[in-house]
């Protein structure tokens, strides 16, 4: 099984990158995770890391390319797109590789190849998968995330789960399977939305995300610079809902349920970060 055709950029050296990732579809509810990505590449300025050739993996009557005015007037046509970015972060914390893509429709084996290449050219040692579900969560509540990981040692320093779900999987959960033997460290991230909001976007998702994963990897995610859109997407919330009695009973009898439950005790980001490290560190050398 060949991998898909790539072109890569010129890339700097990269201080212990860390590889995040999200992709459009069954899993990016709200566009939460894709967000969180695209607003890390924002904030830490990304830079084209590798293109990866979309021919191969997409139907364009399903997923159709879209024709732009460029700046000179001219037609463009902007095909679904699966790029790298590669970002740098401050003070000495994991630089970044980025993929904020479109779930392909076809090849998805030979695409996990094509990743677990660019992996190994990259130099990544830790991937963090991102994706939004839809849940019960009230959206007056703080959204749940959910981290695993397939590992069992990792999952035990970090009193992260272990993998339960069965059924049809995305994109992402063929990824964790084919990236595993490649990847010393993987882990998984998974946000709750509202299931009686699930459109787009979904602020509130997105940064409970990115909260997540600076505690778990250290990196800078700048999730407070989210807060005013939040503010705003939970007024316009209240006000979708506040004419309907039927939605705000709902609503009522989901914080009520959520108060109930234990509340679940902050974690040391530091903590993990460092459990994170020890673990790399910690791993045989592939080369001995």
């Amino acid at each position: 099984m060949a991998p898909i055709p790539y072109e890569l950029h010129h890339i700097p050296a990269l201080e212990r990158p860390l590889f995040i990732m999200a992709f459009k579809g069954l899993f990016d509810i709200g566009e939460a995770a894709t967000a969180a990505v695209d607003w890390l590449s924002m904030h830490h300025a990304g830079q084209p890391a590798a293109s990866i050739d979309p021919e191969l993996l997409f139907d364009f009557q399903e997923t159709r390319p879209e024709v732009r005015l460029g700046a000179n007037g001219l037609r463009e046509i902007h095909w679904p797109t699966n790029n790298l970015l590669w970002a740098k972060t401050p003070d000495g914390a994991r630089d970044l590789i980025l993929l904020s893509g479109i779930e392909p429709h076809l090849r998805w084996r030979s695409f996990g190849e094509t990743i677990a290449e660019l992996i190994t050219k990259t130099g990544v040692e830790l991937v963090a998968t991102l994706g939004s579900t839809l849940g019960t969560i009230p959206h007056t509540r703080a959204f749940p995330v959910t981290a695993s990981t397939s590992n069992p040692d990792l999952a035990s320093r970090l009193e992260l789960d272990l993998p339960t779900y069965e059924g049809p999987t995305g994109l992402i959960g063929a990824l964790h399977d084919s990236l595993a033997q490649t990847v010393p460290a993987l882990i998984s991230l998974r946000v709750s939305v509202p299931h009686y909001i699930p459109g787009a976007p979904a602020p509130k998702a997105t940064g409970a995300l990115l909260a997540r994963l600076e505690a778990l990897t250290g990196v800078d995610t700048d999730h407070a610079g989210l807060a005013d859109e939040i503010r705003d997407w939970e007024s316009r919330v209240h006000l979708a809902i506040a004419d309907d009695e039927e939605v705000r009973a709902y609503v009522t009898q989901l914080e009520a349920s959520h108060d109930l439950q234990p509340s679940i005790e902050t974690e040391d980001p530091s903590a993990l970060t460092e459990e994170i490290e020890n673990f790399l560190r910690e791993r045989p050398d592939p080369t001995d």
